[in-house]
């Protein structure tokens, strides 16, 4: 029987001016051949909103700074289950569109373990993501990606 440690998050949709979502390369410490592609964001501290958390997540791990009001709503939500470095996790977590002309990616606010297991960045079109074989998260990006770009205001 798996037991889960549960977990709250939330994660950033950075899309810049030609419709690309940032996407950073990671892998798991108790599972060095398992290589994907993943958002922006991480795990919300304690007494900390969901926007909150984004805003500074986006901040430490881009170096991009926006307020919790200008992320807005949350673009959708959903619980996963995952393990990482041996301890599975359910995670509820909730997805913040951020729309940029562009942006120069500053990790110089990684934390130890984001720089143990993030090995780079790359913006991504949802027709590239549906056709790589690479490995990204959540499987059903591309599909999120163009639901929530379509209902998005411009840059």
């Amino acid at each position: 029987m798996t037991v889960y440690t549960p977990r709250r998050a939330a994660r950033v949709l950075l899309v810049d001016a030609s419709g690309r979502v940032l996407l950073f390369r990671g892998s798991d410490p108790a599972r060095p051949g398992h290589r994907y592609w993943f958002t922006p964001g991480g795990g919300l501290d304690p007494g900390e909103s969901p926007a909150e958390c984004a805003a500074r997540e986006l901040a430490e791990e881009t170096g991009l700074r926006l307020t919790p009001a200008e992320l807005g709503a949350p673009v959708w939500s959903e619980t996963i289950e995952f393990p990482f470095d041996g301890v599975w996790y359910r995670q509820e977590q909730e997805f913040f569109l951020a729309r940029v002309p562009g942006w120069e990616v500053d990790t110089a606010g990684f934390n130890a373990v984001e720089r143990a297991t993030v090995h780079g960045h790359r913006w991504w079109t949802a027709a590239e993501l549906a056709d790589t074989a690479e490995r990204y998260y959540p499987p059903d990006l591309p599909a999120r990606l163009d639901r929530a770009l379509a209902g998005s205001g411009p840059c």
